[in-house]
């Protein structure tokens, strides 16, 4: 996963897939994200095609712990099938949810 820098926002690119292993380093990256310098974290799921039930507990616990820091955090370029799932799950009515990183 890249930590690309942007101002006031951190971009996190889980790769592959986010699975119990790949999940459990999100979980540890997002919970290590200081606040006070990025008040927007977008998550950047262009290059995941797969995501099973711990990488969307990883991701609603990121968001979880954004709400209690006063951040935003954002999904962007989710894949037909990953977007498939949140559909499936009613997580796309949880998250906001891009089409693009713009």
């Amino acid at each position: 996963m890249a930590f690309p820098n942007y101002q006031q926002r951190i971009v996190l690119q889980p790769q592959n897939c986010l699975d119990s292993q790949a999940s459990t380093i999100l979980q540890q990256q997002l919970a290590a994200i200081a606040p006070d310098r990025h008040k927007l974290w977008v998550i950047d799921m262009s290059d995941v095609d797969f995501i099973d039930s711990s990488g969307l507990c990883a991701l609603v616990g990121g968001l979880n712990i954004a709400r209690q820091r006063g951040c935003r955090l954002v999904i962007c370029n989710l894949s037909a099938t990953v977007r498939l799932i949140f559909e499936i799950t009613q997580l796309d009515q949880l998250f906001e949810i891009f089409d693009s990183f713009d």
